[in-house]
């Protein structure tokens, strides 16, 4: 009896402000080079984008109240219950915007425990690279997401160059995409259903049973 091949939830979050927005465009590629290669592993993707910009209003509401409603918590059970997670944000002075990590704050704490989690951020320099590993690493890392390693930071240079060798003699943003695609898929794909590794211990009898108790 042949099993068919488990489907895979993949979440992309993006606090670009434009329309469009390079933000929204690392956040499609990188989306594309996932599902690919997803597909590729023999499991079928499905992608769901949210755009924070058109929950801005309601995060404000929510971080006041405490209780988000609506199309924004909609927005974050896709999130919760997603198999993998891409975030994507512009960096504004040096760092994640506010909408990003505001977006964050009304997570539950204990909501991306052990998600699949690839960063990816946008800026007009390649200088603001860094922000991705002193910044939006650790935010995930405190809450216990499962990062992988590589990350993509697109400057304005980029875009214009994504076809040819990157400007610094190192890899090319399409290139950089995917890669980082290939390590959120290897990562996605070794999870049970519901995005948490599997338990080695699941099967182990309790020491109540042991001992043979009610």
């Amino acid at each position: 009896m042949t099993t068919s091949p488990t489907r895979r939830t993949i979440a992309v979050v993006h606090a670009g402000l434009g329309q469009p927005s390079s933000t929204r465009l690392l956040a499609d590629r990188l989306a594309e080079a996932t599902e690919r290669e997803l597909e590729a592993l023999g499991h079928p993707a499905a992608v769901e984008m949210i755009e924070l910009r058109d929950h801005a209003h309601a995060v404000v509401d929510a971080m006041l109240t405490g209780f988000p409603t609506g199309d924004l918590a909609r927005a974050i059970e896709t999130v919760t219950r997603a198999d993998g997670l891409i975030a994507v944000s512009p960096l504004f002075t040096t760092t994640y915007s506010g909408l990003f990590k505001s977006f964050v704050d009304i997570l539950d704490k204990d909501a991306l425990t052990g998600m699949p989690v690839l960063l990816g951020a946008t800026g007009g320099t390649p200088r603001h690279s860094l922000a991705l590993e002193y910044s939006m690493r650790p935010l995930f890392t405190y809450l216990r997401a499962d990062v992988v390693t590589t990350s993509v930071f697109a400057a304005t240079d980029d875009w214009a160059q994504a076809g040819g060798p990157a400007h610094d003699g190192g890899t090319s943003l399409p290139e950089r995409i995917e890669r980082a695609g290939r390590s959120l898929a290897a990562l996605v794909a070794s999870r049970d259903e519901r995005g948490t590794p599997d338990d080695p211990f699941a099967a182990t009898p309790s020491f109540l049973d042991l001992l043979g108790g009610d």
